[in-house]
């Protein structure tokens, strides 16, 4: 058995986890799983939301351990689910390494991508459907689709000028949709500054990391749990900051 290689595989796959959204015990659990599977009995896997890494110990005593470093990254429900249902594949079915490598390996391949111009419309389709839930009539519900649009040009091509800094870019699009909104009401296209508003913003609201900050809370991942509520606070105070920015710039036309 080639124990570098069984290890390079568990934690390209604990990577692909990470990376996908999946919470903490999710991956840790599936790569503990997998070399399980694969015969290593005492495997120490820990992951924070930035950080995994894994370390075993050989049959012949020997110790290894790898270290991934997860760049910043959002939630990819379709990796998510594809990583789950190949580690349980390679669990039942235990396959030879190197054919077990290639299927993690191609993990990232196999997930189709939308071109920026669907994800553009579903950018702008989101806002339109939380408009009506605010109360929003036909005219918001319009106004809404093109905050959203603008949101999302900022988020897809507007990294260039932005930064990748993921406060400040939060703080930009945000303050982006409340200028906008402003603007298409106080031209007459809209109705409500405030429905039109916040269906934009919306969007950007971290929900997914909220909701596994507070399932991590209960799993015992404290550590963890504390990043990804930070990381929901500084968002939400990115976005509050941004939409004030915006208002206020807009009370000067």
């Amino acid at each position: 058995m080639d124990y570098e290689t069984l290890l390079n595989t568990a934690a390209e796959l604990g990577y692909q986890l990470m990376f996908s959204g999946a919470e903490i015990y999710r991956a840790e659990e599936s790569v503990r799983r997998l070399l399980h599977a694969y015969g290593l009995e005492s495997p120490e896997v820990f992951a924070i939301p930035n950080c995994l890494i894994v370390s075993v110990t050989t049959p012949q005593g020997h110790p290894a351990t790898r270290m991934r470093r997860v760049p910043l990254h959002g939630t990819d429900i379709e990796l998510l689910e594809r990583c789950n249902s190949l580690c349980r594949r390679l669990c039942a079915e235990v396959p030879p390494l190197d054919e077990a490598q290639a299927a993690v390996n191609a993990l990232p391949e196999a997930i189709p991508r939308h071109s920026p111009r669907w994800m553009l419309l579903g950018y702008g389709m989101a806002p339109a459907f939380f408009a009506p839930l605010f109360g929003g009539g036909l005219r918001d519900t319009a106004c809404a689709f093109l905050c959203g649009l603008a949101v999302g040009w900022c988020l897809l091509y507007g990294g260039r000028f932005i930064g990748a800094n993921s406060f400040f870019r939060t703080a930009v699009c945000s303050a982006a949709a409340a200028f906008l909104a402003m603007a298409l009401v106080r031209a007459g296209l809209g109705e409500q500054v405030d429905v039109v508003t916040i269906s934009a913003l919306m969007v950007l609201v971290p929900g997914m990391a909220l909701t596994n900050a507070m399932r991590e809370i209960m799993a015992g991942d404290t550590f963890s749990a504390l990043s990804r509520t930070a990381d929901a606070i500084l968002t939400g105070t990115a976005i509050a900051l941004g939409a004030a920015a915006g208002q206020a710039l807009g009370g000067f036309f």
